[in-house]
């Protein structure tokens, strides 16, 4: 079996810089920092929620839990911003119960 490791992970490190480079300094010119700081602590509670109530398998189930989480709390943001903020929630939810091992 071919071992696809290098591949995924040259393609998140792709996506990555994409999101630095774009999506990032979008977000940053169209919102203030306070409006920033309350969609990503939103953010985080919805993907906790959703790890919490979904098996690792359901990953978009998962997905759409948070957009229609983000969606009630009154926001409507890009597929983009989406998957940048809850890449970013997931890997700060991940150390946060790996440092707690």
């Amino acid at each position: 079996m071919t071992d696809l490791t290098p591949v995924i992970n040259a393609f998140i490190a792709l996506v990555a810089a994409l999101i630095t480079a774009f999506v990032i300094p979008w977000v940053k010119r169209n919102t203030t920092a306070q409006d920033r700081e309350d969609f990503l602590r939103w953010v985080e509670i919805a993907v906790a929620a959703a790890e919490q109530l979904f098996y690792a398998t359901q990953g978009p189930e998962k997905k759409e839990y948070v957009m229609q989480f983000l969606e009630e709390k009154g926001y409507t943001v890009s597929e983009d911003e989406l998957n940048a903020a809850i890449e970013g929630a997931v890997l700060r939810l991940h150390r946060q119960l790996e440092e707690k091992k």
